[in-house]
């Protein structure tokens, strides 16, 4: 087992480094505030699933072979580039009229689940993170198995419940904006949002 005043310290650091907005908090923040709050369900979903995927590669050795191979890390990081500037089209392009509250459909909650996961997962930065970050707080003595479960499902609840809060408070701008006009500048920014995002994580460096 971990030592108390070692997971405190864990859960303060990784605390402050997930308030710090990434791209994948910049893709909830736009898709929030385009959907609203029914749309942090979902969200939260895919950047758990994202963050859990980065963390299980991080452990299986893929984080090690990404911070050597720039080939592959710019292979991944591009990826995730691509797929939120098409995010960003998308959101542009799209329809200004407001979602009835009672019609949400299953398809959508997926679709919002699914961004959350891909950008999350792809973001090379992610992984790599964790196999620098994690060992400073294992120690050797103790059983290092059930220290990594530990810290990294402590790091999955607080990247939930910090994804929560960036959705809640763009989800609550939303529901503030109902007319056309407004959900066609709401778009635009969400997709401007998204470009920003883009842009950050092709300005990623090993």
């Amino acid at each position: 087992m971990i030592e108390l005043h070692v997971w405190l310290a864990f859960v303060v650091a990784a605390s402050v480094l997930l308030v710090i907005p990434g791209p994948t908090i910049l893709l909830v923040i736009g898709q929030a505030a385009r959907h609203g709050r029914r749309s942090v369900a979902p969200l939260v979903i895919g950047v758990v699933l994202g963050d859990a995927v980065a963390l299980s590669a991080s452990l299986l050795g893929v984080g090690a072979v990404l911070a050597t191979s720039a080939t592959l890390f710019s292979l991944l990081k591009w990826l995730g580039v691509g797929y939120l500037l098409c995010l960003a089209v998308r959101m542009w392009r799209r329809d200004n009229a407001a979602r009835d509250g009672n019609e949400y459909p299953d398809k959508e909650r997926l679709n919002l689940a699914r961004d959350a996961f891909v950008v999350t997962a792809l973001n090379p930065k992610s992984i790599t993170f964790f196999i620098a970050f994690l060992p400073q707080f294992i120690s050797p003595e103790r059983q290092v198995a059930p220290q990594l479960v530990i810290l990294g499902v402590s790091f999955l609840i607080l990247a939930a419940i910090n994804c929560g809060a960036y959705a809640m408070s763009a989800g609550t701008f939303s529901h503030l904006l109902t007319r056309p006009a407004n959900r066609c500048l709401l778009n635009r920014m969400g997709a401007v949002t998204l470009t920003s995002a883009a842009i950050m994580s092709a300005l990623l460096r090993r």
